[in-house]
């Protein structure tokens, strides 16, 4: 089993999770999240004084999939999350070692 972290602009959170159906997946956890990469946050004004936003809005995905499924969800959420600019996002995979689901102590593949 892997678990898919992806951190996408939060304009594109219907795209992403409509692609993510289309390929299957049938359940996920959604967070709004703040963060900055390589665009260092960005500058405003906001009532004749400017600051400096260094954390922006972004939407985390959390998802975990049979290793066979991992592929194609990550290229559904790369397709559906590119806009080409700076700030498009991150998709991290990662081993899960273990997954239950409480209420049937159902455990791996199974709780998935």
């Amino acid at each position: 089993m892997k678990k898919i972290e992806a951190i996408v602009k939060p304009f594109k959170t219907e795209a992403v999770k409509e692609a993510l159906a289309e390929v299957g997946v049938e359940g996920m956890t959604l967070s709004e999240v703040k963060g900055f990469g390589r665009q260092q946050g960005h500058s405003e004004i906001y009532r004749g004084t400017e600051y400096t936003v260094e954390f922006l809005p972004k939407v985390k995905f959390e998802i975990v999939l049979a290793d066979e499924r991992v592929q194609r969800a990550v290229e559904a959420i790369m397709r559906a999350a590119k806009t080409g600019k700076i700030g498009d996002g991150k998709v991290f995979v990662t081993e899960v070692e273990q997954a239950i689901r409480i209420r049937t102590d159902e455990r791996d593949a199974d709780a998935i």
